[in-house]
């Protein structure tokens, strides 16, 4: 029996070789892998041995050959492919070990396109595609979590065909991420990214216990391990709609960087926010929003979940709470509570993951577009277009319904007075009824807008909007502006005495 291990990453490469000599499995080897192994005492063969020829173009060419590909890809149980096998002395290879040049770590640490060419692997993913065609015959390894569980199969009889073919769908997986990493790459650098193909490449963290409906069948996929390195489960399962849930708390939550911000969301959409001195504060505040929807919602945390705040939490029923850490103290406090599920990023502030793109399903494809973020210099920068001025509360409660705003479906206007939300319209279908229905909402918990700041995340088509703000007691409106009645917009604002700043940018979300 006789395996190939040539690796990039050679951690425990070094083991792996020593159990499968142990087994009784002559090893060949390459370029810095065989050295490794040979100075720690294993029995490699080089593979130019195998080959007949020596490693060319700076190892561009060392594994390219039939003696290579041959062995791994005759079949055993073909008389011709073993009688080809024996006139050419081409001997079999039994397990591929495999993993490819780092090009993924080589574009992030250099523009060098030189370096980042060489850093493409030709004769790894070869070798690996062929083992992989080749699974009833050959075991193929590309994972290093995998060398454990190869060598306890290979010691108490375990090799089945179906455990190769396990390992053969992840070597495809393995393969085909790296092609769409390179591909990608290209068309970002000479593209803009938006070739003719478009790559979306993720690792399943979970399977989720359904999708939306029980009926569906739903996992959760990550990039980059996001997840599997900043969502730590402290208490419960997150479910597929969870999960959605989730992250429209955690993007508006974690929008302002260190402050202490807390967001509650019912169906991906916010129903309460706040931004006060303490967590415990923010989250009393955002509660008054609509303790109604709350109910069952998701609360974000930006900053440690503590006792004291999880003594007020858990005077409602939340479904799910995500915060950036949690203490020993708060998680006793849900301790008997068997429906909540609790989420930690293990972190002093939740964090985002800064995908640079964004996509979404339509039927028959998606429709692929650049991530949307709100630039602080948006609001710092907008433009005053009323006679009146924001006074310095008013800017602050502007800045914070504005990125609310911009987080939130369209159609949408939020109003925060004081640091917190107070009342907010959206996914509506006129701009003015969600302002109107905003306002309603307020008025059913109690709530009084007047002196409120009012955010809309596209422009006011008509004067309607502004003129219910103002008869609410709106004091001052930040929008995008653009309209071809803006002027109209403006001389409203002017006779309400209200404050209104334009910021140039519109931040649709549908």
């Amino acid at each position: 029996m006789r395996a190939l291990i040539s690796v990039s990453d050679k951690t425990a490469a070094v083991e792996f070789a020593k159990s499968l000599e142990e087994l009784g499995y002559e090893i060949i080897s390459t370029g810095g892998t065989y050295k490794l192994l040979k100075d720690k005492g294993v029995k490699a063969i080089e593979i130019s041995e195998v080959t007949r020829f020596p490693e060319m173009f700076d190892g561009r060419v060392k594994t390219l050959n039939p003696y290579i590909h041959g062995g791994i890809l005759h079949r055993r149980d073909n008389p011709l492919h073993t009688q080809g096998a024996r006139e050419h002395g081409i001997q079999g290879i039994d397990l591929v070990c495999a993993n490819l040049y780092p090009f993924k770590e080589t574009i992030s640490k250099t523009d060098d396109f030189e370096e980042i060419i060489e850093n493409i692997d030709i004769g790894g993913p070869a070798m690996v595609r062929s083992a992989a065609k080749n699974f009833n015959d050959v075991i193929v390894v590309t994972d290093i979590l995998d060398y454990d569980i190869v060598i306890e199969r290979l010691k108490n009889g375990g090799n089945t065909v179906e455990f190769r073919r396990d390992l053969m769908i992840k070597a495809y997986e393995h393969t085909a991420m790296y092609d769409a990493m390179i591909a990608n790459y290209m068309n970002a650098r000479f593209n803009g990214g938006f070739g003719n193909k478009q790559f979306i490449v993720g690792a399943k963290a979970y399977e989720t216990r359904y999708g939306e409906n029980p009926h569906q069948k739903g996992a959760l996929y990550e990039f980059d391990y996001f997840f599997t390195t900043n969502f730590k489960t402290l208490k419960g399962e997150a479910s597929f709609n969870n999960m959605t849930d989730i992250n429209a708390a955690v993007k508006i939550a974690a929008s302002f960087g260190e402050a202490a911000a807390v967001c509650i969301v019912k169906h991906a959409n916010p129903c309460g926010f706040a931004l006060k001195e303490t967590l415990l504060e923010s989250y009393i505040h955002a509660l008054k929003c609509d303790p109604v929807s709350a109910y069952g919602g998701v609360v974000a945390v930006n900053g440690t979940l503590d006792e004291a705040l999880a003594n007020k939490i858990n005077e409602i029923f939340v479904e799910v709470i995500v915060a950036a850490n949690v203490t020993p103290e708060a998680l006793r406090v849900f301790e008997n509570k068997k429906r909540i599920k609790i989420f930690s990023q293990e972190s002093r502030y939740l964090v985002l993951s800064g995908d640079l793109y964004d996509f979404k399903h339509i039927d028959g494809g998606f429709v692929y577009q650049q991530s949307d973020s709100v630039n602080e210099k948006e609001i710092i920068d907008a433009t005053q277009q009323s006679k009146r001025a924001a006074l310095k509360e008013e800017f602050k409660d502007l800045e914070i319904a504005y990125k609310v705003a911009a987080l939130t479906k369209s159609n949408c206007v939020v109003y925060v007075k004081n640091s917190a939300m107070v009342a907010i319209g959206m996914g509506m279908t006129s701009r003015v009824d969600a302002a109107k229905a905003a306002i309603l909402k307020a008025k059913d918990m109690g709530l009084d807008i007047a002196g409120a700041a009012l955010a809309s995340e596209a422009f006011f088509p008509f004067r309607d909007s502004i003129d219910a703000a103002a008869s609410a007691g709106v004091k001052a409106i930040i929008e995008p502006g653009g309209s071809i009645r803006d002027d109209e917009v403006i001389k409203a604002a002017d006779e309400h005495g209200i404050a209104l700043y334009f910021t140039g940018v519109r931040h649709f979300l549908h």
